[in-house]
């Protein structure tokens, strides 16, 4: 048996913008039929949330709430 399967991103996923900074936002399935969220950076840095989520759309809300409670610059890491 082989772990090999391929991800499937949701249509979602986008670049967001704020401060002239930027930062992919990842959603992608976890093969079990929740969603999981990714925000990486410039830098190839990314924030992993522990916790799946039950809806594509719930994701990119979670991740549109943290950007704009914590700042884009919090999910920003070192060059």
């Amino acid at each position: 048996m082989t772990d090999d399967y391929e991800v499937k991103m949701s249509p979602l996923s986008q670049r967001y913008q704020q401060d002239g900074k930027s930062v992919d936002i990842e959603i992608y399935a976890d093969g079990e039929g929740s969603w999981l969220l990714e925000i990486v950076d410039g830098n190839n840095n990314s924030t992993m949330w522990e916790n799946a989520f039950a809806s594509e759309a719930e994701a990119l809300a979670e991740a549109l709430a943290a950007i704009e409670e914590q700042g884009i610059d919090f999910l920003i890491g070192p060059a």
